[in-house]
């Protein structure tokens, strides 16, 4: 079975598609750095879209989602925004978990995603 890589350079991938089924990089509001958790969910849920659509696919087939918050106090923030962009029965396996930092101070939440095809 294939491996297709996608955004790739030597650290990491942004998309890796193995069979039927589609690995995203965490992703963190690359484009909102020190916003709200609001904005920075929203963003990255937009970027979610895009990298799913490259890859093929969209969130209707999102099958598990890892969110790191490096507050759970931010909880509720970001599940305003989760709960409009999964709509539709289509919620996918969930965990949500308390991190220290992530990558840099600017992030506050990020998001890793596995759908399928």
């Amino acid at each position: 079975m294939s491996v297709k890589r996608f955004n790739t350079n030597d650290r990491m991938s942004q998309i890796v598609v193995h069979g039927n089924t589609v690995y995203l990089a965490g992703q963190v509001a690359s484009k909102a750095p020190g916003q709200s958790v609001s904005i920075q969910t929203k963003a990255i849920l937009d970027q979610i879209d895009l990298l799913l659509s490259e890859a093929g696919t969209d969130k209707t087939k999102v099958l598990s989602a890892t969110i790191w918050l490096c507050s759970m106090d931010d909880f509720a923030d970001m599940n305003a925004v989760w709960d409009q962009w999964s709509i539709g029965g289509n919620a996918p396996a969930r965990a949500c978990v308390e991190s220290a930092r992530l990558a840099t101070p600017d992030f506050s939440v990020e998001i890793g995603i596995i759908a399928a095809v």
